[in-house]
């Protein structure tokens, strides 16, 4: 199970999609406030549960890209049983200090007026210009497939941005699925993260994607699905001896 990121929807990242069906069947979802669900406001818990409902009840990988990636370590807190591995790309733990968790709940509050006033086509040109992207090359694919809906945008960022998300630190001590962390090597935000989340997880092993920013499943896909083949036969012998 893959789970796109903040403006991205289940048709996003088709190159690395078209890779891992090589290996597994793969499924996607639109997330609360994009693509086809972009009507729908939830935070982090009620999304993870929203998809509880609707996913297979035989253990299943999840994987997801920053805003994807915490909503699978949510999933992961929340239904453990469910899954067999875990892969975060670009995730975080949370803002551990509740001041600075409050000026992003703000900083994310004004964002979401911003794109309710611009519309999602002018937003979209800001988000894909912000120097994390620099390195995506231009891809019509992906761009069609970004979600095109203000204020299901506006409101991922009001239920379920990064300013919302209590910091997770002590309850993913106790989580014990196999997991692989990911982030790209130029992107030194999300290395600290990744760092965080290894030295966090019992069971996590981290990576870095050599020659890749915050969005290491877009540009270099081939490198990142390999890694995360890494991770199969790791996840279905720690699912057996949690079982």
């Amino acid at each position: 199970m893959w789970l796109h990121g903040f403006t991205q929807t289940r048709d996003s990242a088709h190159e690395f999609r078209s890779i891992l069906t090589g290996t597994y069947e793969v499924l996607s979802i639109d997330l609360p406030g994009h693509g086809e669900n972009a009507s729908i406001a939830a935070s982090l818990d009620d999304t993870a549960d929203l998809l509880a409902d609707v996913l297979p009840n035989e253990p299943f990988i999840m994987g997801g890209y920053s805003f994807g990636g915490r909503v699978a370590l949510h999933f992961a807190l929340r239904h453990r049983a469910r899954l067999s591995g875990l892969v975060l790309l670009s995730a975080t733990l949370g803002i551990r200090d509740e001041v600075e968790r409050a000026a992003r709940r703000y900083r994310d509050d004004a964002l979401a007026r911003h794109i309710e006033e611009i519309g999602a086509q002018a937003f979209l040109d800001e988000w894909l210009a912000q120097p994390m992207f620099t390195a995506l090359a231009p891809d019509p694919l992906e761009r069609a497939a970004r979600s095109h809906d203000a204020k299901g945008l506006a409101d991922s960022l009001r239920f379920a941005g990064t300013g919302t998300q209590t910091f997770l630190g002590d309850r993913a001590r106790e989580l014990d699925v196999a997991a692989l962390v990911v982030a790209g090597a130029h992107d030194q935000k999300f290395l600290a993260e990744a760092e965080l989340l290894e030295d966090t997880l019992v069971n996590a092993t981290m990576h870095t994607v050599a020659n890749a920013g915050h969005a290491a499943h877009l540009e270099r896909p081939q490198l990142f699905a390999e890694l995360l083949s890494r991770l199969t036969p790791v996840a279905i012998e720690a699912q057996q001896d949690h079982e």
